[in-house]
């Protein structure tokens, strides 16, 4: 945070057959590389001392300085402003009119650069207003936007949401900024990115009530036999329950491939074919995303394989990570995801 200020006069021609002593003497006052023509942030906060106290003592021990110190900081003081600032009157010293015009200045410059060069404590979410963009699968999606227009409705009404599909590729598209949150199963690695784990799910077969397989004990020869419904965005058939199957020798009828996580659950809630969805691990509090599953009706069973959980976090970048506006948007997702839920309001 500094800038350079205008030399003086040019030095004259015969300053270069001066000595070195001589010559380095003239050139502090002209020279444009000359350390005094920097702006000296304590530089400023010494003035504002001096000017204050009227003494080098008192104003050393403000600073917690020594009195020399600050004697020769009030040299320096003099040689850059050309003023003598204060000079002594009996037993005090009494400021020039020109320190008398700067002492309200000089407190002012301070007062600032302390402000700046404070941390931010936090922005007062009632005061923030914008938009904020986050990108998410429509299951993400779905099981967050009700929790955070809660809390958004009772902290930060000034604000707003828009969710993304899928559709960007996610480490430049924080960096450059057209979305402001990732949040999902985080599978890129970039090393700016910032992540943060949030919860860790497990996957339930979500079917209709009254499907077959909610009769009697599901096991994996009859999961296997029921026809299945794909969620991939790249349209794959296989996953980790197919792993698991080719283990035990079994292999399972994928039927159709989706795209979007509610369009299969739709399909599964007026069908037979069978839906994955992530659920809460045994003994954790529910999980909003197993919400959209429950609204169609789907029953939610047990998956007798054993299959990977499901890490959900989000990612941002490090720009962002002290900014008031945006600690208050990672903590709401961290407070609907994770934490107990209120009701609605």
């Amino acid at each position: 945070m500094s800038s350079t200020s205008s030399s003086s006069s040019s030095s004259s021609a015969s300053s270069s057959s001066r000595s070195p002593s001589s010559s380095g003497r003239s050139s502090r006052s002209s020279s444009p590389e000359n350390p005094e023509s920097v702006v000296d942030a304590h530089l400023a906060v010494a003035l504002d001392a001096l000017l204050a106290e009227q003494s080098v003592t008192r104003a050393a021990a403000r600073l917690h300085t020594s009195p020399a110190a600050m004697s020769r900081t009030l040299a320096r003081l003099r040689r850059v402003l050309q003023d003598p600032l204060l000079v002594r009157a009996g037993q005090t010293m009494v400021p020039t009119p020109r320190a008398r015009a700067l002492r309200d200045e000089a407190a002012t410059v301070v007062r600032r650069l302390g402000a700046l060069l404070t941390p931010d404590a936090g922005a007062d979410p009632a005061s923030l207003r914008g938009t904020f963009t986050l990108q998410a699968a429509d299951l993400i999606g779905a099981a967050l936007a009700p929790g955070l227009l809660r809390l958004t409705r009772q902290e930060a009404p000034g604000l707003s949401l828009r969710f993304r599909a899928e559709d960007l590729e996610a480490g430049p598209a924080l960096r450059d900024g057209r979305i402001d949150l990732e949040v999902g199963s985080i599978d890129h690695v970039d090393p700016e990115t910032a992540v943060e784990e949030l919860v860790a799910l497990r996957m339930a077969a979500a079917v209709r009530p009254g499907h077959p397989l909610t009769e009697g004990t599901l096991t994996p020869e009859r999961l296997a036999a029921a026809e299945h419904v794909v969620v991939s965005r790249r349209g794959r058939f296989k996953g980790p329950m197919d792993t698991a199957l080719a283990e035990l020798n079994l292999r399972r009828r994928v039927a159709v491939v989706l795209p979007s996580h509610m369009a299969a659950m739709t399909l599964a809630a007026g069908s037979d074919v069978v839906c994955l969805v992530p659920t809460a691990l045994p003994g954790a509090a529910p999980s909003p995303l197993s919400d959209p599953a429950t609204t169609l009706g789907l029953r939610l069973l047990d998956i007798p394989l054993p299959l990977p959980p499901l890490s959900v976090g989000m990612a941002w970048h490090p720009r962002q990570a002290a900014d008031g506006g945006h600690r208050w948007l990672r903590d709401a997702v961290r407070r609907t995801l994770v934490a107990p839920r209120s009701p609605a309001v």
